[in-house]
């Protein structure tokens, strides 16, 4: 087998420490060739030349790789994210792309990809589940052509994740989210967004985008989200004061939330969502942008092994 090993050695704490081991690992059952990230966009930039040369086309760029029969992607969510779009990255329909599976490695902060699969944590044991697992076919949901595999959150935790710098996050890595999201909290006056949907338009003011149950670790905002389903989950919070938001998340907390009255939930395979004043969004747990947005979703996108 040959297997192409992105790797993020600064996703979480122990990503650094782990990379030998992982190595070790893999040469004794395949032939190894890896690609370790320096900046942000270098897992996208990898996943275009193995999927390059994996179809025969002329690489991206002059570094020799190895098309293969496997990319293992050893890091975060967000580098998961990252090689998902560099692989889907030509301008063919998704159904139409000759793709490789993909295996996943957690290593980063809160592993919510790992979670929602329950892939295990532990290295060795990621590591012979992403050699002998099952390669199945998961859907995506795509925000403004880009995609993602978990959620896009808009509002509060899209403000939220703006203000966990990259460097908070090394230091102190699920901590730097927490603190960000007091901070957030207290200076919390958000912004009326209008969703449009095959079933009519809602208001609110924070909403998250699902196509994993799990969310932020062990919660559940889109508790009926599936990454096989080719649907989008929408958890819509109307509530505007501080208030309501904290029990909002009290609520996501004791897995109540979907009872509240002020919460709308829904499946759909599009929407858009619009707002008339500056709107943040993250995807994945990484800063995406500002409002406007074109959310739909791309059945059988990927393989993944698990």
């Amino acid at each position: 087998m040959n297997v192409n090993l992105i790797v993020n050695p600064i996703a979480g704490n122990k990503a650094l420490r782990s990379i030998k081991n992982i190595e070790d690992l893999l040469n004794k059952k395949a032939s190894l060739t890896t690609f370790i990230t320096q900046k942000k966009g270098d897992a996208e930039l990898f996943a275009k030349q193995i999927i390059s040369e994996f179809r025969g086309d002329k690489p991206p760029f002059s570094k020799e790789g190895q098309g293969g029969d496997l990319v293992i992607v050893a890091g975060g969510d967000g580098t998961f994210n990252e090689v998902i779009n560099g692989i889907l990255s030509s301008k063919e329909s998704a159904a139409k792309k000759k793709t490789v599976p993909l295996a996943f490695i957690p290593l980063g902060t809160t592993n919510v990809l790992a979670k929602e699969l329950n892939i295990p944590e532990n290295v060795g044991k990621a590591v012979h589940l992403a050699l002998t697992g099952a390669a199945k076919k998961i859907s995506l949901g795509r925000i403004n052509g880009r995609y993602f595999a978990l959620m896009a959150g808009i509002g509060f935790d899209g403000e939220a994740v703006l203000r966990a710098k990259d460097s908070m996050k090394k230091i102190s890595g699920k901590e730097a989210y927490i603190f960000s999201g007091i901070n957030t909290l207290i200076k919390y006056n958000p912004s009326l967004i209008e969703v449009k949907t095959s079933e009519g338009t809602f208001i609110g003011y924070t909403a998250v985008v699902g196509k994993a149950n799990c969310y932020g670790g062990n919660f559940h905002v889109t508790p009926q989200a599936s990454l096989t389903e080719p649907l989008l989950d929408l958890c819509l919070f109307k509530g505007k004061t501080r208030k309501d938001l904290v029990r909002f998340i009290i609520g996501v907390i004791r897995e109540r939330h979907l009872n509240f009255n002020d919460v709308f939930y829904g499946k759909f395979s599009e929407m858009e969502i619009t707002s008339n004043e500056e709107v943040h969004v993250q995807i994945d747990g990484d800063y995406f942008g500002t409002l406007p947005a074109k959310i739909d979703v791309v059945k059988d996108a990927i393989s993944l092994v698990w």
